[in-house]
C-alpha cells in the first residue's frame, strides 16, 4: 500500500515524505471531506503546520480538492484525472445538517464539455440538506 501511495505522489510531482504518505493514506480511507482539525485529531503527535502544508501542497498538485463551508475548509482526495493545472471538481458537495458530514456527490455534476467563448477555471457547487442515512433514521 505504501508503495502505491509513493507512486501516486511521484506521478503528481510530489515528494513522498512520511507525513504525506500518512495523510494520503488516511484521506483515502474517508468517505466524507475532512477539516484540518479533523485530520489533525487523527495524527495526535503531528505538527499542525506540517499537516496544513501537506494539504496545501496536495491541493496545488491536484491530489486533494478543497470545499469551502462557511468559515471551514474541508479536504477530499481528487480523482486521478486532476493535476496541478486542472481540478476536475465539477460535482456537488453536499453537507448534511444532521450528521454534519460533507460528501462529494459525483452523480450530480456540471458538464465539463460546454462549448463556449470563455474558459471556466472553477465551479463551486454546494448544497445543504439531509443525507440518505439520516433521512432513513428520521422515519
Amino acid at each position: 500500500m505504501k508503495k502505491d501511495i509513493e507512486h501516486k505522489l511521484i506521478d503528481k510531482n510530489t515528494k513522498p515524505t512520511s507525513m504525506r504518505i500518512l495523510v494520503y493514506d488516511f484521506l483515502s480511507s474517508q468517505e466524507a471531506a475532512l477539516s484540518l482539525s479533523e485530520i489533525e485529531n487523527h495524527f495526535e503527535n503531528a505538527d499542525r503546520t506540517t499537516i496544513y502544508r501537506t494539504l496545501k501542497t496536495f491541493e496545488e498538485k491536484g491530489i486533494v480538492h478543497s470545499i469551502q463551508e462557511n468559515t471551514t475548509t474541508r479536504y477530499k482526495l481528487c480523482h486521478d484525472g486532476c493535476n496541478e493545472n486542472t481540478h476536475k471538481d465539477w460535482h456537488l458537495h453536499f453537507y448534511c445538517k444532521i450528521c454534519k458530514q460533507t460528501t462529494c456527490r459525483e452523480d450530480i455534476s456540471f458538464p465539463e464539455n460546454i462549448k463556449s467563448d470563455f474558459r471556466i477555471d472553477e465551479i463551486r457547487l454546494f448544497a445543504k440538506g439531509i443525507c440518505e442515512s439520516c433521512l432513513e433514521s428520521l422515519q
